[in-house]
């Protein structure tokens, strides 16, 4: 179960992020009330997955889908560039939390 709500945590990093962008610096007050309150579910999330995983392998697989969900978010909403090296960075990040899941109990 707590593997199931570190991935939840995980994603409303996207969320967070993706609102803050659309913020405008926190000047916009509907994506800056979501960006403030992903933050809270994520960290939540994040904190009640760490009662049974490992502080390491908690933080880093959750830092790890935020920044493939956000890096994936910026393709393929935004437009942002999908250049070889970038995408070949991301499969190292994915490749990265996949060893740790399965590394970890």
């Amino acid at each position: 179960m707590a593997w199931v709500v570190l991935v939840v945590g995980g994603l409303f990093e996207v969320v967070w992020a993706f609102a803050m962008k659309h913020s405008h610096g926190f000047t916009r007050i509907v994506p800056s009330t979501i960006a403030v309150a992903g933050v809270v579910l994520s960290l939540a999330l994040l904190s009640w997955s760490m009662r049974s995983l490992p502080l390491g392998t908690a933080y880093m697989v959750w830092t790890g889908i935020g920044a493939i969900g956000a890096f994936a978010v910026g393709i393929l909403v935004l437009g942002e560039p999908a250049n070889a090296m970038r995408l070949i960075a991301a499969l190292l990040i994915l490749s990265g939390l996949v060893m740790m899941k399965l590394a970890t109990p």
